[in-house]
């Protein structure tokens, strides 16, 4: 399918929002990521983004402090309608038209996730924020993304991460690990490759999504992947 008629869902994780402090929400980063976007959606492209909330809270994190599970995803699911709204903000002042829609429902600052009213947002052009993760405890963005990519009926499934695709081993602790250019879904499974949670990722599979894990902390990458060059690694059910 060529480039002006792309569908993308784009998972992005709240960490890239803190750029190298690791919390908060760092502008600059905020700003490289608008106009990376914004590149990408005056290509053509029609763009969903779920957001993470990491940046803010993690559920896991919370949960391990004491927290009811439920509580802690809960809090999660609010931080990601914070950095939804940053976004906003960033891509509006780019002379972007932005629409935030949440799972959990705040008609004050987002309208309802309606899945028919985000796939219109699309058509119109209209760069899509997803909050609220699915709006249940228990779940996380990864799982939301393909589940609103398949929802909205994308094309491909942005995964963007701070590691150059999906390696062999962890390139963090060793670094003679194999990138891999492209892999089956099954691969990754038979590999124990650690791409997404397994719910999120076996959702991709039995949905036949198309998936490309790259590293989004490098400048021009996310232009590049919404614009259908290859960076980093394509998963796809068959290679």
């Amino acid at each position: 399918m060529p480039p002006s008629r792309r569908r993308v869902l784009l998972k992005l994780s709240g960490e890239v929002l803190a750029g190298e402090a690791g919390f908060g929400i760092d502008a600059a980063s905020l700003d490289r990521l608008a106009g990376e976007i914004g590149e990408g959606v005056r290509s053509g492209v029609e763009l969903g983004i779920v957001i993470g909330g990491g940046n803010l809270i993690r559920g896991t994190a919370a949960t391990a402090d004491g927290l009811d599970r439920a509580a802690a995803d809960s809090m999660g699911m609010l931080a990601t309608v914070m950095n939804a709204i940053a976004l906003q903000d960033s891509l509006e002042r780019r002379g972007l038209t932005t629409r935030v829609l949440s799972a959990i429902e705040m008609r004050s600052l987002a309208e309802p996730y309606i899945r028919r009213r985000a796939i219109r947002h699309l058509e119109k052009g209209r760069v899509v924020i997803l909050a609220a993760g699915t709006g249940h405890p228990y779940f996380t963005t990864d799982t939301a993304a393909v589940l609103r990519a398949v929802e909205v009926g994308a094309d491909l499934l942005l995964k963007g991460t701070k590691v150059d695709g999906v390696f062999s081993e962890d390139p963090m602790r060793n670094p003679d690990a194999i990138r891999y250019d492209a892999l089956s879904y099954l691969e990754v499974i038979n590999r124990r490759l650690e791409v997404m949670d397994l719910t999120a990722f076996t959702m991709g599979m039995d949905n036949r999504l198309p998936m490309l894990v790259f590293n989004i902390t490098v400048p021009g990458n996310l232009a590049r992947a919404l614009q259908g060059e290859s960076v980093g690694t394509r998963v796809a059910v068959e290679v």
